[in-house]
């Protein structure tokens, strides 16, 4: 096992040696930026993998991603998968992993999952250090004077744990002075969106200095900055910026950095390993946290424009399973062959080719084919698509590994030769932030219009006020519906995007708005991952 999976060899097909690595055992490493020439020049086709709306059946997106850069090795190109951390939340709540499944899966698995080279340990103490930080600044009624009922700045740690969601602090020390505050999970943490926004080191460390913390008796803001910690964050920090080097299960490269969940932050990998990428390999393959609505959309507005990527195209994932769901099958029902279903689905798929579209960035759908998928219902997927126009390819890495994957990669290629790329943000800063929210609203939700709930408007105004109006939208929604209310599946009609509060993240420089029922804290499900892996 350690000769099969030693990362030296993975390193060199990069044009990587040793003197690069900063080596994690045999089988993962952290490179070392300040050896690396600084003549590399980007080279690399930029890939975006997303889904349609995600259904308890799995669209795949990350399974897709490590099989296609799997496949572009098969046919002999020079592939590099860039892909998000997972977090101990989710791995231990609901998915049990995050870093691929089956034939199309990064190794060493158990690591990327867990601890890994230490990126989000790193991250939730420079987050709680400010956290503990602000505190001892009303604890000790420093020149600061904070306002007790004013802290906004969270906690965090990389676990789902409801009860932390909202606690009280200090309540058994009669020196200090109780107040509320909460737990946020890592990946849903303003240092977490730093950390992958960032363009180095400085930017980072620039951007922690910014962020809000809370609020003073005067009601003027408390920053980073005022805590005077950039040096002790730095040195928290300064490895983890590194971005990890490890391999697929077919020795395929990958470098999996950064975490931050999509339907909160921006759900992409950190924009140095992108960077990175762009220069080491010829084709790069990310994705994006959830569906297009999600995921791809702030990738597209926010993090493209922030680090200068140009995506070439999207492969947009789709499955015969998920239409079938958002036909209105059951779940137990899913093995059963229902060609109408996928007929009714199909809206679901147009929809997600739509806001792929917006973009004007070219398209391949990518089929997550399964056993179970019959004959008739691939054909009415296959029938829709051709009548469309829309190019697509059948992909069994899941089962078959790089050669289950060789149609996606051909099919890219194609794609990618006719050089039909104009790609444009969907918003931009020149537009109000009422502008933003609206267009992201109706253009890629589909939603009819958008209610502001009482002082919101007000609320925004006064971010204009205070030079916040050119900040992006960062939209706080749920994953599993084009709406902002999970149970609408498929495609809601006549629906209302309800914007109920606002979050300010002077850092990120993020206006958020949120618009249903997500939590920055997630719980455990009634039966957690962690039970099965008994």
């Amino acid at each position: 096992m350690a000769k099969e999976f030693d990362i030296r060899p993975v390193a060199k097909t990069l044009g990587l040696d040793e003197d690069n690595l900063i080596q994690y055992g045999h089988d993962k490493a952290k490179i070392d930026l300040t050896t690396l020439p600084k003549n590399l020049k980007r080279k690399a086709k930029l890939i975006i993998c997303t889904a349609i709306t995600p259904t308890k059946a799995g669209e795949g997106k990350t399974t897709t991603a490590i099989g296609l850069a799997d496949g572009l090795r098969a046919i002999g190109d020079n592939s590099l998968a860039c892909l998000r951390e997972p977090s101990l939340g989710p791995v231990f709540g609901v998915k049990g992993g995050g870093a691929g499944g089956g034939e199309a899966t990064l190794y060493p698995e158990d690591d990327i999952n867990l601890h890994f080279t230490g990126d989000l340990h790193a991250i939730t103490s420079a987050n709680n250090l400010i956290a503990a930080l602000i505190d001892n600044e009303l604890y000790q009624q420093s020149e600061l004077d904070v306002d007790p009922e004013r802290i906004i700045f969270p906690r965090c740690m990389d676990m789902n744990d409801r009860s932390l969601r909202d606690i009280t602090t200090s309540l058994n020390d009669k020196k200090a002075i109780p107040h509320h505050s909460s737990f946020v999970i890592t990946a849903a943490s303003e240092v977490m969106a730093i950390f992958a926004l960032s363009k180095d080191e400085e930017d980072f460390l620039n951007r922690i200095e910014n962020i809000t913390v809370a609020y003073n008796k005067h009601g003027q803001p408390i920053f980073v900055r005022q805590l005077e910690c950039r040096e002790a964050i730095r040195k928290l920090m300064h490895t983890a910026l590194l971005p990890n080097l490890v391999q697929t299960k077919y020795h395929t490269p990958a470098l999996v950095h950064g975490g931050p969940f999509a339907n909160i932050a921006h759900g992409t990998n950190t924009i140095i390993a992108t960077d990175l990428a762009l220069k080491l390999a010829d084709y790069v393959i990310t994705e994006g946290g959830f569906g297009s609505d999600l995921g791809m959309e702030k990738y597209m507005d926010i993090v493209s424009p922030l680090g200068n990527f140009r995506p070439d195209l999207v492969v947009l994932v789709a499955s015969i399973r998920a239409l079938k769901l958002h036909g209105g099958v059951l779940f137990a029902d899913l093995s059963k062959e229902n060609p109408d279903a996928v007929k009714v689905g199909l809206a679901n798929l147009a929809h997600h080719i739509k806001n792929v579209k917006n973009f004007n960035v070219p398209i391949v759908i990518g089929i997550n084919h399964f056993k179970d998928d019959t004959e008739a219902e691939l054909k009415v997927l296959t029938d829709f698509l051709d009548k469309e126009g829309v190019p697509y390819a059948l992909n069994s890495s899941y089962a078959d590994g790089p050669k289950g994957a060789v149609a996606l990669a051909k099919k890219v290629k194609e794609v990618l030769a006719k050089g039909e790329n104009h790609f444009t943000p969907l918003v931009n800063n020149t537009m109000s932030v009422e502008e933003k929210i609206e267009t992201i609203a109706k253009k890629v939700y589909g939603a009819a219009g958008v209610e502001y709930s009482d002082g919101i408007l007000e609320e925004i105004k006064a971010y204009k006020d205070a030079g916040y109006g050119k900040f992006n939208i960062c939209m706080s929604k749920v994953p599993n519906s084009l709406s902002d209310d999970a149970h609408l599946l498929n495609v809601p009609e006549n629906h209302i995007t309800h914007i109920k509060k606002l979050r300010l993240f002077t850092g990120a420089q993020f206006i958020v708005p949120l618009t249903g029922d997500v939590f920055t804290m997630p719980g455990l499900p009634k039966v957690p991952a962690s039970k099965k892996m008994n």
